[in-house]
């Protein structure tokens, strides 16, 4: 399985900006790779998915506008660029990965369970 390691996560103000980084221990090809976060006594939230093979897109309605997921295959590294961030964001964000599959699943790919990779997880806050 794919070992994932993400990066980019800090201290920021609202209103601010971070790219996260998760970076796949090798060729990552036809998997899909989801974000997501966890803040302190909730549950684990997707943020958003993308699928390696066509670079189609999954995103929460939570983020959408805000959050852009994007690749480098040729690095093996998801990116998560996080414009406009909240207090409301601030949590520890992780990365994971299913594959080898043929899509990121509408009905799956919000559900932790999906995934058979995790990183172990970046955080990030935002302060008002």
């Amino acid at each position: 399985q794919v070992q994932l390691v993400e990066s980019g996560g800090g201290s920021v103000q609202a209103g601010g900006s971070l790219r996260l980084s998760c970076a796949a221990s090798y060729d990552y090809s036809s998997h899909c790779i989801g974000w997501f976060r966890q803040a302190p006594g909730k549950e684990r939230e997707a943020v958003a998915a993308i699928y390696t093979v066509s670079g189609r897109t999954l995103n929460a309605d939570s983020v959408k506008g805000r959050f852009t997921i994007s690749q480098d295959n040729a690095k093996n590294t998801v990116y998560l660029q996080m414009n406009s961030l909240t207090p409301e964001d601030t949590a520890m964000y992780y990365c994971a990965a299913i594959g080898p599959v043929g899509y990121c699943s509408g009905t799956y790919w919000a559900r932790p369970l999906t995934y058979h990779s995790w990183g172990q997880g970046t955080q990030v806050t935002v302060s008002s």
